[in-house]
């Protein structure tokens, strides 16, 4: 076996290789299914990709994203504030995860050479 493909055959079986983490990108993908407060998002990002946010990092995405208007706090409920993505957010998002299908699709036609 060359050593390029042994790296692709390790990778299957370490399942952390495979968790994604852009905190942005996974907060609007999260957000792409309704509106949630920070502890939703944290458990729903996790069951997307396998990775888990914590706080922090979370919340600092948020506050980014809520600078830029790519989402948008909603009314608390109870001691909870969920947040929303916006008609921006949702056309920033499409245009990353088009980006990266076109990686991936050539990325993973790189391999077959292999």
């Amino acid at each position: 076996m060359r050593s390029s493909t042994r790296h692709v055959v390790d990778a299957k079986l370490r399942p952390e290789h495979g968790h994604y983490s852009d905190p942005p990108l996974l907060v609007l993908a999260s957000l792409a299914s309704g509106p949630k407060h920070g502890h939703a998002m944290i458990d729903d990002i996790e069951s997307l990709c396998g990775s888990r946010l914590g706080p922090g990092t979370l919340y600092g995405a948020i506050a980014r994203l809520e600078e830029q208007g790519w989402i948008e706090p909603l009314p608390p409920e109870d001691r909870r504030r969920p947040y929303r993505i916006t008609t921006e957010g949702v056309a920033v998002l499409q245009t990353k995860l088009a980006t990266l299908q076109r990686f991936a699709k050539t990325g993973l036609k790189r391999l077959e050479a292999l």
